[in-house]
């Protein structure tokens, strides 16, 4: 398994900044291979063969013994070259002959009959490397949901858990000159104790779904880098390196637009943090003009550049400010599947763009939620790009084993392979640490915690929760109180709501619906919709699912944020249709959840001109 280390996080100085004048135990990964898609080396994504496993006879004989090397669907060795030289060899899997799908994509579009397989699958291909000495090499996996087991020419490399953050392994001196096989064990199959438990409300995309790549570097390269700007006004940049000369090595962070250069020596640790006030004429990132700059992580003979933009965020009593001035939030949420009836979860450059040139362009918007979990960093660089304010959450959602803590060591492991991925991404504003989980001890405990991790790993963006009210009702009036525990450990709060929805009021009894939260904080409308099939077409009766109930829905519910004076913005539920097993009307779902603002295939609905002028007003307005 990849290892993972306890760093003591002192003080605010270091890579791995933590809360000024306290120390906490951070879990991090052992390596984080920045921006590995831009380094040297060979993308492994196209064809790979695959073969279902149900019963996991690569794994354990019937008995519970380790698999015998005729079952092991990740030896090195030519099935059918085996069973020619001996007719009596007994070979019931053959992963060199079986069938070829291209990845990244989930299983769920290689054959029909793996529509709902909950299990595990192996893959397997072959590749050519040329193992140079005075070069390192590993194994680069985007992410892969949601257990991973991987071996190179027929040996063990590591596990690892989290369908949606990347990881590595190590292969220098693994690697054979010519030609070598990967083998990837991949089990979607989570339990109540994994993150995200058994019970969600999205479609298990099971598979290798981001991709894969060998990458080279120097014996001792730039591993995590990060440059930010800081609230008062200066560039900050961190530098860690990994290898044999790490410690006392000259680094050097350059912007050659800017005129910017920041140097330094690594301790004996191998990190540097340095600073210096901001050029006056750096451009700002903003979702009007999301300016990105060239930047160079110089290390010993490693060189790595990335295109990072430079903002700032903070809270003001119940405002969120960018770059000092206060902003309103005109978003959506948006689960990660691409626009087409046979979605695999395979988000490709043009895939991110057509999703979300519907919200900057279609809906006037300037933010988006991505829901559940980490979403591919294709989205988070194309929301860099076109200049859309990102929350970014991980999947600690509803039912989450919060009393057990190794669960808790999964999330936070989770957290922090998020963080370290995307903390040179501008358009990132929120690091949400769950969704929807009801109040309870244990649970406190756990999003402290996980609040905790963030603030020590960044300081300079906003941590939030999408979380549950409660309901008062007297004397014929309702209001919707704010008051969970979790609320004072947050930058900004954030509620999920669906009154006329999931609850029996009455549609044009939503803007009476009163707010009330004594946190004097801002507050986001994290979640609020309704389901409509496109085309259903119902103005006489408006029901549920029809386009109509949906488009009064969008109307009174705006009515109701309207008049909530600490609301700073709101990313409905949601702009696509999505899959979900557990919709299963057969006329209106189908397995898809259809409170989208489009269908899947991308077709607008009413709901999606209504919210579209809604925010078009608020941006006329500056607000």
């Amino acid at each position: 398994m990849a290892r993972y280390w306890l760093a003591w996080i002192v003080g605010a100085l270091g890579l791995w900044s933590a809360c000024a004048g306290t120390a906490a135990a951070q879990i991090l990964p052992d390596r984080v291979l920045i921006n590995a898609s831009a380094r040297a080396g060979k993308d492994l994504s196209g064809p790979w063969n695959w073969s279902v496993d149900p019963y996991r006879d690569g794994v354990a004989g019937f008995h519970g013994e380790a698999p015998g090397r005729t079952h092991q669907r990740y030896a090195d060795v030519d099935v059918d070259a085996e069973t020619r030289k001996d007719p009596y060899a007994l070979w019931e899997q053959d992963l060199r002959r079986s069938p070829v799908t291209t990845l990244p994509s989930s299983w769920i579009t290689h054959d029909a009959t793996m529509r709902y397989y909950d299990g595990l699958v192996w893959y397997q291909r072959r590749f050519e490397a040329a193992p140079k000495v005075g070069e390192r090499q590993f194994l680069h996996f985007g992410a892969v949901d949601y257990r991973a087991s991987v071996f190179l020419n027929g040996a063990p490399l590591g596990t690892h858990e989290g369908g949606f953050t990347p990881f590595s392994f190590e292969v220098t001196g693994k690697l054979r000159p010519g030609e070598n096989q990967i083998t990837i064990g991949v089990d979607s199959e989570r339990s109540a104790d994994a993150v995200p438990p058994t019970v969600t409300d999205w479609e298990t995309y099971g598979g290798v779904i981001r991709p894969v790549r060998l990458v080279t570097t120097p014996v001792t390269y730039v591993d995590d880098a990060w440059i930010r700007l800081t609230r008062d006004g200066r560039m900050r940049a961190s530098i860690a390196l990994d290898g044999p000369s790490a410690a006392g090595q000259a680094v050097r962070v350059r912007i050659p637009a800017l005129g910017l250069v920041l140097s330094g020596k690594t301790g004996a640790d191998g990190r540097w943090t340095g600073d210096m006030a901001a050029p006056q004429r750096l451009k700002r990132w903003t979702p009007e003009a999301p300016t990105l700059y060239e930047v160079q992580f110089e290390g010993g003979a490693d060189v790595l550049a990335d295109r990072i933009g430079f903002r700032t965020l903070e809270v003001r009593g119940t405002q969120i400010l960018l770059n000092g001035k206060p902003i309103f939030l005109r978003g959506i949420s948006l689960h990660e599947e691409e626009l087409g009836k046979e979605p695999t979860r395979a988000i490709t450059p043009a895939a991110a763009r057509a999703l979300l040139s519907e919200i900057k362009d279609g809906l006037h918007g300037n933010f988006v939620r991505l829901a559940h979990y980490p979403h591919s960093e294709v989205m988070t660089r194309m929301a860099d790009e076109l200049g859309l304010i990102v929350w970014s959450e991980v999947p600690v959602y509803w039912r989450v084993a919060f009393a057990r803590p190794e669960t808790l060591t999964v999330a936070r492991k989770m957290l922090a392979e998020n963080i370290l991925r995307d903390r040179n991404r501008a358009s990132i504003a929120f690091w949400s640490v769950a969704n929807e989980t009801p109040v309870s001890p244990p649970r406190n405990a756990f999003l402290t915690t996980l609040t905790d991790d963030v603030r020590a790993l960044d300081d300079s963006r906003l941590v939030t929760a999408a979380l549950l009210t409660r309901r008062n009702e007297q004397d014929g009036k309702i209001e919707m109180v704010i008051d969970d525990p979790l609320v004072a450990k947050l930058d900004v709060m954030a509620i999920n709501t669906y009154n006329g929805w999931y609850s029996g009021d009455r549609l044009e009894h939503l803007p009476a619906i009163g707010w009330r939260s004594d946190a004097g904080k801002p507050l986001i409308l994290s979640e609020f919709g309704a389901d409509a099939k496109a085309g259903f077409l119902d103005p006489t009766l408006r029901r549920k699912f029809s386009e109509d109930f949906q488009a009064e829905y969008y109307r009174q519910t705006l009515a109701m944020a309207g008049k909530i004076p600490f609301l700073a913005g709101m990313s409905p539920w949601i702009l696509k249709d999505f899959r979900s097993p557990r919709r299963q009307h057969p006329v209106y779902q189908q397995g898809w959840n259809r409170k989208g603002l489009i269908s899947e295939t991308g077709e607008r609905k009413q709901a999606f001109g209504i919210l579209a002028d809604w925010y078009r007003s608020r941006e006329d307005r500056g607000r």
